[in-house]
């Protein structure tokens, strides 16, 4: 599957504030939102839909809508959660699962610490959220874990990704669409993204 590296105007309006250090929380939650929204309206571009038929004042025209319940979405903790309801806002009815990852921060490597998903997920659209792809160990454990649990349809959005990451996902899962804000230039020795933005979790939450 592709990478799509979105190359609209107001994303990258948008990024470039969600960048500055000066952003406070309150804003920076809100960009997440904006942001993912933006996104969000080319990810579910292939939704599954129906015809219906719909009285207008004055005639019943066939009438095309989406399939309720064919979407999840799926946060990684914490910081995930600051892009749900950038989807909800296009897709208020969407069931919401929860995987929790944290990073290692002396091997890099993600740890498991809670899952909890949607029922019939096998039937769904998976939209796995995170707003930094840094080492992608993170969303290849995700994407694993929903696999695991009869996920067939997986999709992948993140704000900012390093290249490193992308080819990491792109590697271990070639079928995961991936959609990204916008791709940064490398990780530093830390493993954090550069130029990035700094821990999304804190900025969305107010924690640092």
């Amino acid at each position: 599957m592709s990478v799509v590296i979105f190359d609209h105007p107001l994303i990258k309006h948008k990024v470039a504030l969600l960048r500055d250090k000066h952003t406070h929380t309150n804003q920076f939650r809100e960009l997440t939102e904006e942001i993912t929204t933006l996104m969000a309206f080319e990810a579910l571009n292939d939704i599954p839909t129906k015809e219906v038929s719909v009285t207008t004042p004055l005639e019943t025209i066939t009438q095309t809508v989406v399939v309720e319940n064919s979407v999840a979405i799926i946060p990684i903790l914490r910081a995930g959660l600051g892009m749900v309801n950038g989807i909800h806002t296009l897709l208020p009815t969407a069931k919401v699962g929860h995987i929790g990852m944290y990073r290692d921060h002396d091997t890099l490597q993600p740890k498991e610490y809670y899952c909890k998903l949607p029922e019939k997920i096998n039937e769904k659209i998976c939209i796995i959220i995170d707003p930094m792809l840094a080492t992608g160990g993170s969303a290849v454990a995700a994407i694993d874990l929903l696999k695991k649990h009869g996920a067939k349809k997986i999709k992948l959005m993140n704000i900012i990704a390093a290249p490193v990451g992308i080819e990491a996902v792109q590697k271990a899962h070639p079928d995961v669409q991936i959609y990204v804000a916008q791709k940064d230039r490398c990780l530093n020795e830390n493993g954090y993204i550069l130029p990035g933005l700094g821990d999304a979790g804190d900025r969305i939450f107010g924690t640092k």
